[in-house]
């Protein structure tokens, strides 16, 4: 696609937190907020996030903002909270998209939201019999507000926005992690990132999961791609497997792709011809001008989990960077 090189260096979103950073301090956060973008801007990112600063976890730009849903004692394997859904989810009003002028206060680089998918909060919120009728029906619900958030960032000038739903590509494999299907997380999705009315240059992505699994199913990787119509797909492709190769000879001609190339779980930074040699591997099954590359995931999902160091961090972005540079020269 043609303006793809406006987000060429890209990543997911969440970032390590500032130390002693408490959400219940709304100055500090704004503060960190912008110097936060003061970082991005610093390592070169050709979009910049507010870092997920505001949120306890990834989620919490939809749990935090709508009616119908109960926090937890209880976490998972993940190490986040569980929230369960008592009846179907309302808004009252934008969920972030009122907050993301501070960002255009501070920078002309493009913003850049990422949103939890619709079909990954029904599938670990849902409890039969607890509240909505199913768990398509609570997606549902979830994908109308979040279609709409959506439609609010595009209007307050955000050019990329990511879904993500780490229980796809597990849903890909076979397994059934949470209580939607295949088919019916595709078809939730599907709702969320139908946004039509939006001017040339805003990218929807979606980001299925942070690792690829053991094998593709060729077939069923094709149906994911074709059963929601996002513009860019935020791929794992940190390891070399021939299935993270997989993913990306099955997207449509017409997708973007993310390499998520430098591992964010990692502190151990990657040789960059290793990695270069798997983008060229990419390169020759996709189009490199619609290309991008990123981290393998957020840095800090969950606020107080962060994956790596600052300091580790920001070597895992400067690499990054690097990659870029190597690939597409200055042309950003």
């Amino acid at each position: 696609m043609a303006d793809t090189f406006n987000y060429r260096i890209d990543h997911h979103g969440s970032l390590v937190r500032p130390a002693g950073l408490s959400l219940d301090d709304p100055a500090a956060v704004t503060a960190a907020v912008r110097d936060g973008v003061a970082y991005q801007r610093k390592l070169r990112s050709t979009v910049v996030t507010d870092g997920d600063f505001p949120r306890a976890d990834f989620r919490g730009a939809v749990l935090d903002a709508v009616s119908g849903f109960r926090r937890t004692d209880e976490t998972d394997a993940d190490g986040l909270t569980r929230w369960v859904a008592e009846s179907l989810p309302k808004a009252d009003g934008p969920l972030v998209a009122d907050r993301t002028a501070q960002l255009a206060d501070l920078t002309v680089i493009a913003r850049k939201v990422s949103l939890p998918s619709p079909a990954y909060l029904a599938a670990t919120t849902y409890r039969p019999g607890l509240g909505p009728a199913s768990a398509r029906a609570l997606g549902e619900a979830l994908a109308e507000i979040i279609r709409a958030e959506i439609a609010d960032l595009v209007a307050e000038g955000v050019r990329l926005i990511q879904l993500n739903n780490p229980l796809l590509l597990g849903l890909l494999a076979g397994e059934h992690p949470g209580e939607l299907s295949f088919e019916d997380a595709l078809a939730v999705d599907a709702l969320a990132v139908r946004v039509d009315d939006r001017p040339d240059g805003v990218r929807i992505g979606v980001c299925p999961g942070w690792t690829a699994p053991t094998e593709v199913d060729r077939s069923r990787a094709e149906r994911m791609y074709a059963g929601i119509p996002a513009d860019r797909w935020i791929l794992p492709f940190a390891t070399g497997t021939e299935a993270e190769l997989d993913l990306v000879r099955a997207l449509p001609e017409h997708r973007d792709v993310c390499l998520g190339a430098v591992d964010a779980a990692v502190p151990d930074l990657e040789d960059i011809d290793t990695v270069m040699t798997r983008v060229d591997a990419a390169a020759g099954i996709k189009d490199i001008e619609d290309m991008a590359v990123s981290p393998s995931r957020g840095f800090a999902d969950v606020a107080t989990r962060p994956l790596l160091s600052a300091e580790d961090q920001r070597r895992k972005l400067v690499l990054v960077e690097t990659i870029a540079r190597y690939c597409w020269g200055n042309e950003f």
